[in-house]
């Protein structure tokens, strides 16, 4: 377990070393002195071989470039650090929304440098509330069209519809989920990639694969509505 009395840095630092993951080098500055003692589980292999999965096949299927990034359950701004810091993406600005008011004030201290400069923000709110800007006299939450929306924890969401039902159509999207049933906080795992496929139904899908862990076996989806 993590000890909340250790240094956050060098938590971090020892995750570097035995993962090869680069992009938390804000997390390595921030050096968060009471850190959530779930922030271990933000950090471990799984999470970030998960993220780094996603990172990987969203450049080869789309380009790293890209205006504003929607993050639905964000949580401590993990992904958002990662994308942000990648050198083949070219991200203006990453808004993080989740609905644990816990999770922003961690998430900004991670990304303490982009949030600085404006290119993150930490917003605390219920993805199933939130509305998209539709054309550019719209408001959205950002003010602007995203020109991606990410949710990698599908399986934390009980009903798909509300979340995904507010999505535009012909926005591009990149989705996990996993079939990791036996944990208390995944109320709507994915039996397969079929599955998970019908849940999120795209008009054009530009990549799906599964990624096998120990314990379960991850699926992604991107493309469009």
């Amino acid at each position: 377990m993590f000890d909340p009395n250790e240094s956050y840095s060098e938590a971090v630092s020892d995750l570097v070393q035995g993962t090869g993951a680069p992009h938390l080098v804000d997390a390595l500055r921030s050096r968060i002195e009471s850190p959530p003692l779930d922030l271990d589980h933000a950090v471990n292999k799984n999470q970030i071989a998960c993220k780094k999965w996603l990172l990987d096949q969203l450049y080869a299927a789309c380009g790293g470039r890209y205006g504003t990034v929607y993050i639905l359950g964000g949580w401590y701004g993990v992904l958002g650090a990662m994308i942000l810091s990648d050198s083949r993406f070219t991200v203006r600005r990453v808004l993080s929304i989740d609905i644990d008011p816990n999770c922003a004030p961690v998430a900004e201290r991670i990304n303490e440098t982009q949030a600085r400069e404006g290119r993150f923000e930490a917003v605390t709110g219920d993805v199933c509330r939130l509305e998209y800007a539709q054309d550019q006299t719209g408001t959205g939450l950002a003010g602007e069209i995203p020109d991606l929306v990410v949710n990698t924890s599908c399986e934390h969401m009980a009903s798909t519809e509300a979340w995904y039902g507010r999505v535009p159509r012909g926005m591009l999207q990149a989705y996990q989920s996993n079939d990791y049933f036996d944990c208390p906080e995944h109320v709507n795992c994915s039996v397969d990639i079929a599955a998970f496929k019908r849940q999120l139904p795209m008009s054009d899908v530009l990549y799906e694969g599964t990624l096998p862990r120990r314990r379960y076996t991850r699926f992604m989806l991107i493309g469009r509505k």
